[in-house]
């Protein structure tokens, strides 16, 4: 037989076999073509609408209720190709922590499920360091004759608590500096500090300088604290454990966060993390997520807070100059000293001259077409983290919006501010977002 005959006669056999299995792709149920692979891709489906759920423009900030920040596209492509191909997560981990502990200069770096994961993991961390216990001891035996140290010294006022009550941790809260000093004993195994707490009365000088007289470690939370970018470095080199939001100013996945810190405790954390059981099972961080937390710390550092800032100054004097000439009405910029740190839009007015509350201004945004979101402490009467009450003002954040989205913003609050009643619907009894 020929060469030529051979490939003639396999062509055919080609053919006949692509035609039955047409026939029996054709012979099969609905089901199972879903669930057949190279199926047609849904890439492109909005899954919001199709479910009916709403979206809005988020003129708000970095809120876990709505959703933090949307990720960069270089971000996004790199969760995207993530998605695409399997991997050993634990290699994936250890290796995804060592390349962001070495781009932020820190001795090591555990990627969590969150920045209240991470508070969680370094409670863990440094319970089991204290005890030499092994994870799966963790909570069941902490606090026990056979592993009895499990103190954990917290200033207040502070909530997430639960984060470290997980791992079997006493909480133990001080409120002033002679406090802290006689709380430390034999059973203490950490410290915790919240950098954007709303009364800090304990310097951090003497918060650290008494822990490290007794040996013990101190963990700060900065979920919130970025920008400025070198908090990212900065705060690591002066605690021994620090942790951040992966999904607020570093712009990553939402449900992702950062340990960063004294490698003794960040290997101890990864070395929890699923499918390790203990404490950390429930706290799996998907191959998705941790690519996208790596592809977030190389897009934050691929920025600089002086672009950043000029970015949201620039958006800002869109919006302030579309209202500044109605009535009562006064606009100025303010920067959030320690968390949230980015220039956001005060606009003050007289409710009698607007004929509405600050309280009904942002829920008749919120439900207007389009819907905007704006920042929660607007109308507070309370100072928060730094900020004034606001009891007469609005109070717009401009870090988060896609171009152009400045100048709708702008258009919606000039339409409420003139005349409130022609936007959205507004029912006192509903308790707006606190973001």
């Amino acid at each position: 037989m020929s060469n030529s005959q051979s490939e003639t006669k396999i062509t055919r056999r080609g053919f006949l076999r692509t035609q039955a299995a047409l026939a029996a792709a054709a012979a099969v149920p609905m089901p199972a073509l879903a669930a057949a692979p190279h199926t047609k891709s849904a890439a492109g489906v909005d899954y919001y609408d199709k479910l009916g759920v709403q979206t809005f423009i988020n003129a708000a900030g970095t809120y876990t209720n709505l959703s933090s920040a949307c990720m960069p596209e270089s971000v996004q492509e790199a969760v995207a190709l993530a998605a695409k191909k399997w991997v050993r997560i634990q290699e994936l981990q250890q290796k995804g922590g060592a390349y962001i502990a070495n781009r932020l200069k820190a001795e090591g770096c555990c990627i969590t499920a969150g920045a209240a994961s991470a508070i969680t993991m370094a409670a863990a961390a440094c319970i089991q360091a204290a005890n030499n216990c092994r994870p799966i001891d963790i909570p069941r035996l902490i606090g026990t004759p056979q592993y009895p140290k499990n103190e954990i010294i917290t200033q207040t006022p502070y909530g997430y608590d639960e984060g470290m009550v997980l791992c079997g941790a006493k909480i133990v809260v001080v409120n002033t500096l002679e406090e802290y000093k006689r709380a430390f004993n034999e059973n203490t195994v950490m410290t915790n500090h919240e950098n954007a707490a709303e009364v800090v009365k304990i310097p951090v000088e003497d918060w650290l300088a008494v822990a490290k007289e007794h040996g013990v470690p101190c963990h700060l939370d900065a979920a919130a604290d970025m920008p400025p970018i070198s908090n990212l470095w900065t705060l690591a080199e002066k605690w021994d454990l620090v942790c951040f939001s992966g999904g607020k100013g570093i712009r990553g996945p939402q449900s992702a966060g950062l340990l960063l810190g004294k490698k003794k405790y960040t290997d101890l954390a990864n070395a929890m993390l699923p499918p390790v059981e203990g404490v950390a099972r429930g706290m799996k961080v998907a191959k998705e997520q941790l690519v996208g937390m790596v592809a977030a710390v190389d897009w934050i550092l691929s920025q600089t807070d002086e672009g950043l800032f000029k970015e949201s100054n620039d958006r800002l004097a869109v919006m302030s100059s579309m209202v500044k000439d109605i009535p009562s009405v006064k606009t100025r910029v303010i920067v959030p000293a320690v968390a949230n740190h980015y220039p956001q839009l005060v606009v003050e007015f007289d409710p009698k001259v607007i004929g509405a509350t600050p309280r009904e201004i942002r829920a008749r945004l919120a439900t207007g077409s389009p819907a905007i979101e704006i920042n929660p402490h607007t109308g507070s009467t309370r100072a928060s983290q730094g900020v004034d009450p606001m009891p007469n003002a609005l109070v717009v954040t401009a870090m988060l919006l896609f171009p152009g989205q400045d100048k709708i913003v702008g258009e919606q609050l000039r339409k409420v501010l003139k005349n409130p009643k022609s936007v959205g619907t507004y029912d006192p009894a509903v308790k707006l977002s606190r973001g």
